[in-house]
């Protein structure tokens, strides 16, 4: 027999009866039923149940066995009773019988407890990763994160592509964030960087005349931490093709992604079609350029209501270049609680409120109200037809600007009764991530999101330009390297106005894809950068392998990047992404298992020919 095991925890059932067996794995919780001992013995494939009586020869050793101790046991396979079956185990139909013990590993006091769902709090759970990882959710967002890989990795090679390695230690290339520096032993002074992504290696590959290339690659930015984004390392599935458009590349990344989230989804819907959004619509109608589409709130500009109202706020506002007034509709959030919370919300937001209208079935107040009568009477003339009941606006917006604009206002959004409507005005750079996070917000407390559903969405037409509002002076706003729509052409004019084939993937909030069409031609990349004030002796200084590269004959090429920690976040329906990473760093990029970062000691500086300037 093996040393250690004749099978794992998850492989006997009622065929095994009658057989000797010998498993190992750890002590998962003990049960004494009147001196008869219990024990779920736990491996990474199951749990098996073991029992041990005064009759078996190891009783005495097993009654000193505790939690999370590792354990080897020899013993008879037996059938339960059909009323002690465990339907919910593999192994539920038996159970073994111990003659043998022998204690791998003994534990200490827990710090935290493996077996059910206490809650601790993340640094204990990063303190002690290695027992964290045995809890069950982890064992299985772990097993879900090497199979979701494992199955990009096949989907990629039936669409032709190869698997290729790029460097760890390269040199520092902005990306968008800031490089993690290698001090060199070799060359005193200077610094290597780990690479933000693949980028410009994958791109010289394709120019090499390798004409599809993927990798899953790990990529290392030195960022500022949000639950959906480490602050240090991560891994992308990253692809580029050579002679291809920027569909071509959308019809590759389609069936790769939605066959994982059909994979792994758990049977939750996973839509087919994706809309290709334009950044501007996505802004405008969305406040995000990575809109969850499972929400089917779509703002829109209300401004002519507005122009010349009596809301002297929004009316003088609009008298201003550059500005409008947009409206989030709220179906069946017609009530003044919700409005006047959806308010409040604003206020914590840094605004100072979001105006609101709400529409209703006339009431005798009102009808009083407006005729100068008193309620009672309103009530009769209600009752009797006198007056026409139907439906009203209410809310201090409605007040200011009168009912035949509140009435153009609900036709254009398409609200009735019980349903309300919020605003927001000024530049909409101002406040558009403001009613972004706001239609979010509706979306969630009214219940209009289909929570089973994984709805995706392209997002195109980034502007490659931004100009700075104080200053007038353009600069990238996003990625330098995309081509810009038009090519040499579009750049020639003006340069707020040029659009880049560049693109991202959106799923239910969170953005799963990046990438664009490159810009391969040399004079067309210096007129890009020339235009955001980087000179010829800049780009070929900071960028000199790609430059050097696109004069020996580069074919047209682009590709994208998907993040595989984000997409197995989304799969695990999890809201952190440190709960699908298997030795994640804390929200101060520190990991408290291994001690780092930690203090050089004086022997490494020394060698490095480096020196640490101690801060105030």
């Amino acid at each position: 027999m093996h040393a250690y095991r004749s099978h794992t925890c998850a492989e006997l059932n009622s065929s095994n009866v009658g057989d000797t067996v010998r498993l190992s794995g750890w002590v998962h919780r003990v049960r004494d039923h009147g001196g008869i001992l219990f024990i779920d013995l736990r491996d990474h494939y199951g749990v098996t149940q073991v029992l041990c009586d005064p009759d078996s020869p190891v009783f005495a050793e097993m009654e000193k066995v505790r939690s999370e101790w590792c354990i080897r046991i020899d013993g008879n396979v037996k059938a339960r009773d059909p009323e002690l079956v465990n339907a919910k185990l593999p192994t539920g139909e038996i159970e073994v019988f111990v003659r043998d013990l022998e204690v791998l590993g003994a534990a200490d006091e827990l710090p935290l407890i493996v077996f059910g769902d206490q809650e601790y709090p993340e640094e204990t759970r990063l303190k002690y990763r290695f027992l964290d990882l045995r809890r069950e959710q982890m064992q299985d967002n772990m097993k879900l994160r090497s199979d979701v890989v494992m199955s990009m990795r096949k989907r990629m090679w039936v669409q032709g592509f190869r698997e290729h390695q790029t460097p760890i230690i390269t040199a520092s290339s902005p990306e968008g964030a800031r490089d993690f520096l290698v001090p060199s032993r070799l060359h005193p002074g200077k610094f290597y960087a780990l690479p933000q992504a693949p980028q410009q290696f994958k791109q010289l590959m394709m120019v090499a005349g390798f004409d599809k290339y993927f990798q899953i690659a790990p990529c290392f930015r030195d960022e500022d931490p949000r639950a959906d984004r480490s602050p240090t390392d991560f891994y992308q599935l990253d692809l580029e093709m050579s002679f291809v458009t920027q569909q071509d590349v959308f019809d590759t990344i389609q069936p790769v992604l939605a066959g994982v989230f059909e994979e792994f989804g758990g049977g939750r819907k996973v839509d087919q079609d994706w809309p290709q959004i334009s950044y501007a619509d996505a802004a405008k109608w969305y406040g995000s350029d990575k809109p969850d589409l499972r929400n089917p709130i779509k703002m829109q500009e209300v401004s002519e209501h507005f122009r010349g109202s009596g809301f002297a706020i929004f009316a003088k506002l609009l008298e201003q270049d550059g500005t409008e007034v947009r409206a989030i509709p709220a179906p069946t959030g017609g009530g003044r609680k919700f409005c006047d919370r959806m308010n409040k919300f604003a206020q914590e937001q840094g605004l100072p409120g979001m105006g609101y209208i709400f529409w209703r079935e006339k009431t005798a107040d009102s009808v009083a109200q407006e005729l100068g009568i008193k309620v009672k009477e309103a009530q009769a003339k209600l009752k009797s037809g006198e007056v026409e009941g139907g439906m009203e606006a209410a809310g201090p917006l409605a007040k200011n600007i009168g009912p035949e604009r509140t009435e153009a206002i609900r036709q254009q959004l398409g609200l009735g009764v019980g349903d309300a409507a919020f605003f927001l005005g000024g530049k909409p750079k101002a406040f558009e991530a403001v009613a972004g996070r706001a239609r979010d917000v509706i979306g969630k407390e009214l219940k209009l999101l289909d929570e089973d559903r994984f709805a995706f969405a392209w997002i195109v037409d980034f502007p490659i330009f931004e100009a700075d509002e104080e200053t007038g002076k353009v600069d990238f706003e996003h990625n330098p390297f995309s081509m810009p729509q038009g090519g040499m052409d579009a750049l020639n004019g003006d340069p707020l106005a040029v659009k880049g084939f560049q693109y991202d993937l959106a799923c239910n909030g969170y953005e799963l894809v990046s990438g664009a069409i490159r810009n391969h031609k040399p004079d067309v990349m210096l007129k890009a950068f020339e235009i955001a004030g980087y000179d010829e002796a800049e780009v070929k200084s900071r960028f000199g392998a790609l430059y050097k590269a696109f004069q020996y004959g580069a074919p047209p090429h682009g590709g994208c990047a998907a993040g595989v920690d984000r997409i197995v976040m989304l799969l695990a329906d999890q809201q952190n992404i440190r709960e699908v990473m298997m030795f994640p760093m804390n929200q101060r990029a520190e990991d408290l298992m291994m001690n780092a970062p930690s203090d050089p000691s004086s022997d490494q500086l020394m060698e490095l020919g480096l020196r640490v300037i101690p801060q105030d």
